[in-house]
């Protein structure tokens, strides 16, 4: 990972970190964008065609499109016609929607913004999305 110049994130320096989440989140983030891209195309995507094209083993995406599915996040059809789609309008979809899908966000304990934010004042910006 790339450094950023100016040093940590903080409520002077509010430049978002990257967030690091597990291979299974990270897989359901780029199953569900990748969802949402032909969303409007009005069909549905295999496995195969997401992992493809997200360059992600074919048995990983379908255990996270399996877990999608039963969070209700993707609706999927069985079948030789079949495949997946979003289970709702992709902007009524967020990233915790997803990631929460994989992980239980109560493990985290670190601040987006950085340990100069929360826990220190005023909290952050996304403090009561995420908590």
């Amino acid at each position: 990972m790339a450094s950023i110049e100016g040093g940590a994130p903080s409520p002077e320096n509010p430049l978002l970190p990257m967030f690091t989440y597990s291979k299974l989140a990270q897989g359901g983030i780029a199953a569900v964008s990748y969802l949402a891209g032909i969303a409007g195309e009005k069909r549905l995507a295999g496995s195969a065609e997401i992992a493809e094209s997200r360059q992600l083993s074919r048995q990983l995406v379908a255990k996270i499109l399996t877990l999608l599915s039963g969070a209700g996040v993707v609706e999927g059809k069985s079948g030789p016609s079949g495949g997946y789609r979003l289970a709702r309008d992709a902007r009524e979809i967020t990233l915790l929607d997803v990631v929460k899908v994989f992980e239980d966000p109560k493990d985290r304990v670190m601040c987006p913004f950085g340990p100069n934010w929360c826990g220190t004042g005023n909290t952050c910006p996304l403090h009561d999305t995420f908590v």
